[in-house]
C-alpha cells in the first residue's frame, strides 16, 4: 500500500505537468513541467524524499524496460531514418560530446564550489 501511495504522489505530480502543458502555450513538454514542480515540491518539503523514495528505486530498477516501446518505434520507423542515417550520427556524435562537456564543467564548478564553502 505504501509504494501505492508513493506512486500516486508522482502520478498527481506528472497529471499537474500535463494540465499545465495543456493551458500554457509554451512549447515545453509536459514530462519537463512535472519534473519542475516535484523538484519544487522536495525543496520547499511539500513532499519529503522519503515519501517516494521507495518508488523511485523501482521505477529506476526497470527502467531499461521504459525504453523498449521507444526502440520499437525506431525499427519501425528505420525506412524514414536510414534515408538520413549519416546526418543521425553526426548530431548523435555532436550532440553526446556537448553534453559531455557541459556536464564535465558543471561538475567541476560544483566542487570547485562546495571546496570554497568548507573552507
Amino acid at each position: 500500500m505504501r509504494m501505492l501511495y508513493q506512486f500516486l504522489i508522482i502520478v498527481v505530480i506528472s497529471f499537474i505537468g500535463e494540465m499545465l502543458n495543456h493551458f500554457i502555450p509554451l512549447p515545453i513538454p509536459a514530462s519537463i513541467y512535472g519534473i519542475v514542480i516535484l523538484f519544487a515540491a522536495l525543496k520547499m518539503e511539500w513532499v519529503k524524499s522519503q515519501h517516494i523514495a521507495e518508488v523511485c528505486r523501482f521505477l529506476i530498477l526497470i527502467m531499461p524496460v521504459l525504453f523498449i516501446p521507444s526502440a520499437v518505434g525506431l525499427i519501425k520507423s528505420w525506412d524514414l531514418i536510414s534515408a538520413n542515417l549519416l546526418q543521425y550520427v553526426v548530431i548523435l556524435m555532436v550532440s553526446t560530446v556537448v553534453v559531455m562537456t557541459t556536464s564535465a564543467i558543471a561538475t567541476q564548478w560544483v566542487i570547485k564550489h562546495n571546496k570554497n564553502n568548507k573552507k
